[in-house]
């Protein structure tokens, strides 16, 4: 005996509602192979400045020649003797000083950026090679133990982030019927207690940073600030959309551009240039400037910071009156409409497993 099943209304509209929420999954699986395969694939310096110690016209041709021989990949000048060259390093305006003699010495600043680092290293080493002399490499700026190649800034971040936009698609979707100064709150909140979550992991638990953990935590807490105060206000006008729209701006973007595995002179253009203004890029060169640095170059990372908070409370205030013009245009919400709103927050919080 032979049983059909034909498939009922109720089995092709359960089919067309999958196959259309199937598109974010679709459009995130593109967007982060692009983002992540384009900025981290093929690494590679280009204009990565690099200085030669000593003014005699021996080293004036040795760095000619490294200019000559990068093609692009080295921006190699001189330098007068060792302590311009530390303090170029300190500055974070060179990533190498290398200083010829018979015994060669490399200076390097891992805590700027571990991979360039590494990259200058590779080139130097090949120098002092040629001259038939061991290289010795000094750390004029080392990471903390707890953070022997550099990244566990980078990992921080990606944490903060998370709870960040993790808790924008809860908002956006349990707290949908919420007046949005709750909403507001609730973002305030949660920055809060991610960037307390990201300092305990920074300081106590894994020892990421062995000082300044005050400065981590107040820029923690912008970081996660902005990522909630953005998507709260984007969440207004994108829906259930809001989810895919904040991994664009919060992770796809954001990670590649951050310079917490390679720095823009490693990356591919479009990623540097992002650099110079996402907010990852702020946190995590200013969590460097703050603990390696000796505050070189702070301010202008947590102005970037700052901006971004700012940028996520105007966006608020336009959300806000949106929503006031929707709700003067519904004469009150019926009961259609309270279905509705409850059907929409359903779905977005469906939407919330992709995070």
């Amino acid at each position: 005996m032979e049983v059909s099943v034909s498939a009922g209304p109720n089995t092709r509209g359960a089919l067309k509602h999958v196959l259309g929420h199937l598109l974010t999954p679709l459009l995130m699986c593109v967007g982060m192979g692009l983002a992540y395969l384009g900025a981290f694939h093929a690494p590679a310096p280009h204009d990565l400045r690099v200085d030669v110690v000593g003014s005699a016209p021996a080293h004036q041709v040795l760095a000619q020649s490294l200019q000559d021989e990068g093609a692009g990949a080295l921006d190699v000048r001189t330098v007068a003797d060792r302590e311009a060259a530390v303090t170029a390093l300190r500055g974070q305006h060179s990533f190498g000083a290398y200083v010829p003699g018979e015994k060669p010495e490399l200076l390097v600043a891992s805590g700027s950026s571990d991979t360039s680092a590494m990259a200058v290293e590779k080139v130097f080493t090949k120098v002092a090679a040629a001259q038939g002399a061991p290289l010795k490499v000094t750390d004029v700026a080392p990471t903390a133990s707890g953070d022997p190649t550099g990244q566990g800034v980078f990992f921080l971040l990606v944490a903060l982030s998370i709870g960040a936009y993790a808790s924008v698609a809860v908002i956006g979707g349990a707290g949908a019927v919420l007046p949005l100064r709750i909403r507001v709150l609730l973002a305030a909140g949660m920055s809060f207690v991610v960037s307390l979550i990201g300092t305990l992991f920074a300081g106590p638990v894994f020892h990421l940073v062995d000082h300044g953990l005050g400065g981590v935590w107040a820029m923690s807490w912008l970081y996660a600030a902005g990522i909630l105060l953005v998507g709260v206000g984007l969440h207004t006008f994108l829906r259930r959309w809001t989810t895919l729209g904040v991994m664009v701006l919060f992770v796809m973007l954001n990670f590649t551009s951050s310079g917490g595995i390679y720095r823009p002179e490693l990356q591919p253009g479009f990623f540097g240039a992002l650099h110079a203004f996402w907010n990852g890029a702020g946190f995590v060169e200013g969590v460097r400037a703050h603990v390696y640095f000796d505050g070189h170059a702070l301010g202008g990372n947590v102005l970037v910071l700052a901006l971004w908070l700012l940028a996520g409370a105007a966006l608020v205030a336009v959300a806000g009156r949106a929503e006031a013009r929707r709700a003067k245009a519904a004469a009150g919400p019926s009961e259609a409409r309270t279905v509705e709103r409850k059907a929409e927050a359903e779905e977005e919080m469906e939407e919330a497993v992709a995070v």
